[in-house]
């Protein structure tokens, strides 16, 4: 038996802007985990959610979900979408505009299944004073917040996002990661999210992979897949937005994107208060101190 959820092995035809692409991937996704899912523009990120999701056939392939085949060109199986045990988030939230927030969530109900389960998710998701609204009467934020709740109603083990968070303003984008990881704790589904934000991708993804013209170029978790240089220069003064930062013995171990480039920082254990994914700083070394100034956004 395997400890895979999901095991992808398809051949497709991608078109994009630059003509006709061989499309071929080859992962498997263990239970439990957040696999972020990065690349330029036109690479096949969205094509390969939609795949997964059977909303697309590919054109040869298998793929198996807990051992149960979705998909196996050789006989011919294709299980269609609505019985695939998945969630889908999209970045433009797909609600349904003349339905109330509730009415949104009890929507996705399948049958036989209690609505219960809507008022817990409206809860858990801080959407419980706003079940009565519509989508038009909410913030962006808001309606990513249903999105997501309405992508958790069947309870699926797997939730597939392309660019979830993508049109909301930082602070935002923060909070609907904290609900994010929240959740994942909560009910342990795999995720699928496809992210251009660096921050998000070290802030919440167990594994990384980079696709590029149909294939996966690089797989591993972030620092594998980013890591490349260290940064703790005398003299240096330095502008960046910290990705992650965790105590290593004395002092704090922080990865930043920097220069457009994924670095290390060792600072004093004093700054463990203001630094927090998705901050922005100036840092200035000098004679072994280092000089820390949040940046106001």
């Amino acid at each position: 038996m395997s400890d895979n959820l999901l095991d992808v092995h398809i051949r497709h035809t991608l078109h994009t802007a630059h003509g006709v692409l061989p499309m071929e991937v080859d992962f498997a996704l263990a239970r439990g985990q957040i696999m972020a899912l990065t690349g330029p523009s036109g690479a096949g990120k969205t094509t390969l959610l939609r795949l997964i999701a059977g909303l697309i056939h590919p054109k040869t392939g298998r793929i198996s979900f807990q051992n149960d085949r979705w998909l196996d060109s050789r006989t011919r199986l294709h299980i269609p979408a609505q019985d695939r045990h998945i969630g889908f988030v999209f970045q433009d939230y797909a609600l349904f505009p003349h339905l109330t927030v509730r009415k949104n969530l009890l929507f996705a109900l399948a049958k036989n299944q209690s609505p219960a389960v809507v008022d817990e998710l409206l809860e858990a998701t801080g959407l419980a004073q706003l079940a009565d609204r519509k989508p038009a009467q909410l913030s962006g934020g808001q309606q990513q917040r249903v999105a997501l709740a309405r992508a958790l109603v069947r309870k699926p083990e797997l939730l597939l996002m392309d660019e979830p968070f993508a049109a909301l303003d930082p602070e935002m984008r923060y909070q609907l990661q904290d609900l994010l990881l929240q959740l994942h704790r909560q009910q342990a589904f795999s995720v699928i999210l496809v992210t251009h934000d660096m921050g998000e991708i070290f802030r919440l993804a167990d594994r990384v992979a980079m696709m590029e013209k149909g294939k996966l170029t690089h797989f591993g978790t972030p620092s594998e897949v980013y890591l490349n240089e260290q940064t703790a220069t005398d003299g240096l003064v330095i502008y960046g937005e910290v990705l992650t930062c965790e105590h290593h013995e004395d002092t704090l171990a922080a990865t930043a994107w920097i220069d457009g480039k994924i670095r290390r920082l060792s600072l004093p254990l004093h700054y463990e208060n203001q630094l927090r994914p998705g901050v922005t700083f100036t840092l200035h070394y000098a004679g072994g101190n280092a000089d820390l100034r949040i940046i106001e956004t």
